[in-house]
């Protein structure tokens, strides 16, 4: 009789090592169906760059498990109703996934699993891309961390930092015939326009690429990263592993073992791992952080509906150079710095007045990191709405930021070309320039440059109004 096959369904874990899944399906020596499902009952479907970017790394997926010895194969389609399919043609008795936390996946995943254990198929999940379950670290007198700093110091008692699991040197492929998809069909890739042309080569998507971004981050970056990591005008001030994070090219416990040598130095960049560990404790403790006020009192508060307003703060055309070079690099690369992040996210909300569920869903479809837990999350924080946010009345400055963080300009003269040639004192604040700089470098305020869609003092003083009435209600 020939023997039954394991199916291994991958999802964002688009990777060969440190994945317990295939790892476990390899072991058994049984034949193995590598199968990735383009999910078309989820709640919330990936945004644009997310799709361009799951194109690429599919693609390295599949050369990863060719080298192996094993083939990925593509399905659109309700997971369960394409797992059904895979399971009737292959007489599949086994199926292996990695766990997910947010709340749509995890429902879905339970009923599948409770149907296919029905039918005497044997199901199990791995812990793959978290350094602890979110349910794992708790306080001592009961329920889940809320604040960062805390929940940070309890997890590194909790955390798994063993081995990475090294990739199966050999898989047995199953040798039967599929229906199966190709990657082409499926349109990930956009094509009018074809913006994703212009993003692609900052980036290498695929394990290769996150291995030789954290190589690079460990050898040549990571002792700096407490100040650099504030330097958008730097290339090396950061790791760039957060879209390989995202999609599971590369395991925490990797990254963690690549900053072992220098456990103390890499401090304060594995905090920001620890950072996307709480921020899966926050969603799977409350599943619509994406979409609800963790803090309810902020139900109250008043935003401002204003489309025009938030169409120039996506576009970058703001007025204030340092928000919309970091919009700028948005739509360009597919990734923003993390201290501009800050910056251009308190901006949308704190002097638009605009709610930050808008900037939460623009970085959903912009960002090749997006990411269910981050992003919601990260969000939440600068909008002072959050879990151990940070306080509604921290305003940013938008000109003062750039200032102390490109203090040559060098970020914004990258992505707001117009500006180029503002000598450095202007750089940040162009509508304080003489008339005859402005002409001398060829700008022109409300022309080829806006003027500030806002005033900074007026528009502060706005927001701490609104949060002062939010308050007494």
């Amino acid at each position: 009789m020939t023997e039954k096959p394991i199916i291994v369904w991958f999802r964002r874990d688009l990777r060969i090592a440190d994945n317990p899944a295939l790892s476990e399906a390899a072991i058994t020596g049984k034949p193995v169906i590598c199968l990735y499902i383009y999910e078309t009952d989820t709640a919330r479907p990936l945004g644009g760059a997310s799709l361009l970017w799951l194109h690429q790394s599919l693609l390295s997926l599949a050369a990863d498990l060719k080298a192996i010895g094993a083939e990925l194969y593509l399905r659109k389609g309700a997971a369960w109703e394409v797992l059904g399919g895979v399971i009737e043609q292959s007489g599949a008795d086994t199926v292996y996934w990695n766990r997910r936390y947010d709340e749509d996946a995890r429902t879905r995943d339970a009923e599948i699993k409770a149907d296919l254990t029905t039918q005497n198929i044997d199901v199990k999940s791995y812990r793959a891309n978290l350094l602890s379950e979110p349910w794992t670290v708790e306080k001592k007198t009961g329920g889940y961390y809320k604040v960062f700093t805390p929940y940070w110091r309890a997890a590194q008692d909790n955390i798994d930092t063993s081995e990475p699991i090294a990739a199966p040197s050999k898989l047995n492929n199953y040798k039967g015939e599929l229906i199966r998809d190709e990657l082409g069909d499926w349109g990930l890739m956009p094509t009018s326009p074809d913006w994703g042309r212009k993003m692609l080569p900052s980036w290498t998507p695929g394990t290769a690429g996150a291995a030789k971004a954290l190589s690079n981050f460990v050898a040549e970056a990571v002792g700096d990263y407490p100040d650099a990591r504030n330097r958008p005008d730097k290339e090396t001030g950061t790791s760039r592993l957060s879209p390989h994070l995202a999609f599971g090219e590369i395991s925490p416990k990797q990254i963690w073992q690549g900053c072992k040598a220098d456990i103390d130095i890499a401090g304060k960049f594995l905090a920001e791992i620890g950072w996307r560990e709480f921020s899966y404790v926050l969603l799977f403790h409350n599943p619509k952080l994406a979409v609800q006020n963790f803090k309810p009192a902020f139900d109250s508060f008043e935003w401002n509906a204003d489309d025009g307003a938030l169409a120039r703060w996506q576009k970058g055309q703001t007025g204030y150079p340092f928000v919309d070079a970091g919009m700028r690099q948005l739509w360009q690369t597919g990734w923003q710095h993390n201290r501009v992040r800050m910056v251009t996210a308190s901006f949308l909300i704190k002097h638009l007045l605009i709610d930050w569920r808008k900037g939460e869903e623009w970085f959903w479809d912009t960002l090749f990191d997006a990411d269910p837990a981050s992003n919601a999350a990260s969000w939440q924080w600068v909008a002072g709405s959050g879990a151990d946010a940070s306080p509604y009345f921290r305003i940013f400055n938008p000109f003062s930021q750039g200032e102390k963080f490109d203090p040559n300009g060098d970020y914004v003269r990258k992505f707001v070309p117009e500006l180029k040639h503002m000598p450095n004192k202007f750089i940040h604040r162009p509508w304080e320039a003489p008339e005859a700089v402005l002409k001398s470098a060829n700008v022109e305020l409300g022309g080829n440059y806006p003027k500030p869609i806002v005033d900074h003092k007026e528009a502060r003083e706005k927001a701490l109004a609104n949060y002062k009435q939010m308050k007494a209600v």
